[in-house]
């Protein structure tokens, strides 16, 4: 019972990887030939359709975490604690999760796509780069993703902080694609290939940390 209880699980996780791969795969042939569709417009206004200064510092705070050079100091700073806490090849994980950044630099050139412009949506921040797929949330799907394995996964870390880290996590993973659109810095079609690239590299980080700790 038990083996075929493992066996369905590596299926069903086969099988969501690949559907996640044609998902990001078919998005990025419908972002390459078209320009930003009803949907992309429409969500944009309806997550814009409440401004104030305060919403612009709150949105724009949760994306200063995937602001070059912040992701690097930070991801060097989690890297160093584990690997001072001799949890080493945690350390090196987290390290790996840095592969975003070089991942999403190729695609935008390759599909080069353009920002949302100032006649279509409100700027709150002037964006560099083209716009597929969101660098910021690609990063936070796979580094704070990972964190949160990393939190599952260390039952020997203090429970107050193992909680603390996965409620912080889980809420930037949550709240960074409404920032990006809120921001005008991004289309929705951008946030969702960020996200389904980050799951898709978070996929294989995770399975490769997880074969080699139970082992």
């Amino acid at each position: 019972m038990e083996n075929n209880t493992v066996t369905n699980r590596k299926i069903f996780l086969r099988w969501l990887l690949i559907i996640l791969c044609s998902g990001f795969i078919f998005l990025t042939f419908i972002v390459a030939l078209f320009p930003p569709s009803a949907i992309d417009l429409g969500i944009s206004a309806a997550v814009q359709s409440t401004q104030s200064s305060l919403l612009d510092s709150v949105m724009k705070w949760i994306s200063w975490f995937g602001a070059f050079p912040v992701p690097l100091f930070m991801g060097l700073l989690v890297a160093i604690t584990f690997y001072l806490f001799k949890l080493r090849r945690e350390a090196l994980f987290v390290m790996l999760t840095f592969i975003s950044g070089a991942i999403s630099t190729i695609i935008k050139i390759l599909v080069n796509r353009p920002r949302p412009t100032a006649n279509l949506v409100r700027i709150v921040e002037i964006a560099k780069q083209q716009s597929f797929p969101s660098g910021h949330t690609l990063f936070y799907t796979i580094f704070f993703g990972f964190l949160l394995v990393l939190m599952w996964n260390l039952k020997q870390i203090n429970a107050v902080l193992r909680i603390t880290v996965t409620v912080i996590s889980a809420f930037l993973i949550l709240t960074i694609p409404f920032s990006r659109i809120y921001l005008g810095a991004h289309w929705f079609t951008d946030v969702l290939g960020g996200f389904i690239l980050g799951l898709i590299c978070l996929y294989i980080i995770g399975a490769f940390y997880l074969k080699k700790t139970k082992t």
